[in-house]
C-alpha cells in the first residue's frame, strides 16, 4: 500500500506555514489511535461495493454472534451521514461515557461496545457539512477524515478480541485506505452482497479494489439469499445469481447464506434485536461468525510458522 503523503512537504508546496500545528496535531491523534488499537486483537472491516445490500444488519449480527461465543466486542459505525447501528441494537439515545482517558462507548447486548454518530445527534438531525467543502468533493472527504480520525482517537476500547468497522454504502473510494491507515494490522475485510447479478458485478469491483489497497478478504457473506415464509419457515429463492461461482473464480470463501426473513429484520428495525441462539437466521451467523474465528486463527498459525 502506498506511503501516506507527507503532510509537511504539501504545506510547502502550497507555500502555507503551519501556525496553527496541524501537522503536529494529526500526529498526535494518529499516534492516539494506535495506542487505542494496540488493546485490540483483531480488527475488521465489513464493507460492500453495493448499497442496500444489508451491510450494517450483517455487521451488527456478526458482531453478537462473536460476542455470544464468548469474544469481547466492539462496534464501530464508520457511517457518519446514515449511522444506524445504534437503532438496531436499541441503543439510540444512549450517550457516550466519560473518563480521563476519553469517550467511552455504551454497552449493548452481549456487552458489544458500540462507537457511532448517531450518539451525538439529536434523533431528527442530520450532519451538514459547512465550509470550504461547499466548494469541493475534495474538501468533504478531508472533512470527513479528520472527523473520523478525532473518533478514533477519542474512544476508549479497552481490552477486545474483535473490533467491527461497518464501513458507509458503497465503501465509498475514501473509506477502505482511510481505515487501513489509521487502524494497524488490519486483519481483513468481510464483503457482503446478494446473489443478484448487479450486487455481484459492483461487489467484484470492491473486492479487486481493497486487494489492490494490500487489505485481506477473509470471505464473502450472501445476503438475502433465499426468502424464509414466516409461517411455515420454507426459503425461496430470490434473485438466480451465482455467488459461489464468483467467489470461486476470485479465489475467496463463501462465508455462508442469509435468508430474507421477515420477522428476523423486523425485530432490528424496530431496535429490537433478536437475540435467540435457536432461532434459524441467528444460528447461521452463528455459522460465519466460527468460519471467521476460525480463519483468522489459520491465517494467524501460518504467519507464525513463516
Amino acid at each position: 500500500m502506498a506511503p501516506e503523503p507527507d503532510l509537511k512537504s504539501i504545506l510547502r508546496k502550497l507555500q502555507y506555514t503551519d501556525d496553527a500545528k496541524v501537522v503536529e496535531q494529526i500526529t498526535e491523534q494518529t499516534r492516539v489511535v494506535h495506542a487505542r488499537m494496540a488493546g485490540i486483537r483483531y480488527k475488521l472491516v465489513v464493507m460492500s461495493g453495493k448499497g442496500g445490500v444489508g451491510k450494517s444488519m450483517t455487521t451488527v449480527n456478526l458482531a453478537l454472534a462473536l460476542a455470544r461465543r464468548g469474544q469481547r466486542v466492539g462496534l464501530l459505525d464508520v457511517d457518519l451521514n446514515g449511522p444506524c447501528v445504534p437503532q438496531m441494537l436499541g441503543m439510540r439515545g444512549q450517550p457516550l461515557g466519560e473518563s480521563e482517558e476519553g469517550a467511552v462507548p455504551p454497552v449493548g447486548p452481549y456487552g458489544v461496545k458500540v462507537a457511532s454518530m448517531d450518539f451525538l445527534l439529536n434523533p431528527e438531525s442530520p450532519v451538514r457539512w459547512k465550509g470550504p467543502m461547499d466548494l469541493s468533493p475534495v474538501w468533504l472527504g478531508l472533512t470527513e477524515m479528520n472527523v473520523i480520525r478525532e473518533f478514533l482517537s477519542d474512544i476508549v476500547w479497552g481490552e477486545l478480541d474483535y473490533l467491527l468497522a461497518d464501513l458507509p454504502p458503497g465503501a465509498a473510494a475514501d473509506k477502505p485506505p482511510l481505515l487501513a491507515g489509521f487502524i494497524p494490522d488490519l486483519a481483513g475485510a468481510v464483503v457482503v452482497t446478494t446473489p443478484s447479478e448487479v450486487a455481484s458485478n459492483v461487489v467484484q469491483k470492491s473486492i479487486a479494489y481493497v486487494r489492490e489497497l494490500g487489505i485481506k478478504v477473509l470471505g464473502v457473506v450472501e445476503n438475502m439469499s433465499q426468502y424464509r415464509c414466516p409461517s411455515c419457515g420454507a426459503e425461496h429463492e430470490l434473485f438466480e445469481g451465482d455467488t459461489e461461482a464468483m467467489c470461486e473464480a476470485l479465489g475467496i470463501p463463501l462465508l455462508g447464506r442469509i435468508p430474507f426473513d421477515r420477522v428476523f429484520a423486523r425485530t432490528f428495525d424496530k431496535g429490537q434485536p433478536l437475540l435467540d441462539d435457536q432461532y434459524p437466521t441467528v444460528q447461521r451467523f452463528q455459522e460465519i461468525a466460527e468460519k471467521i474465528q476460525m480463519l483468522l486463527a489459520y491465517k494467524k498459525v501460518l504467519a507464525e510458522k513463516l
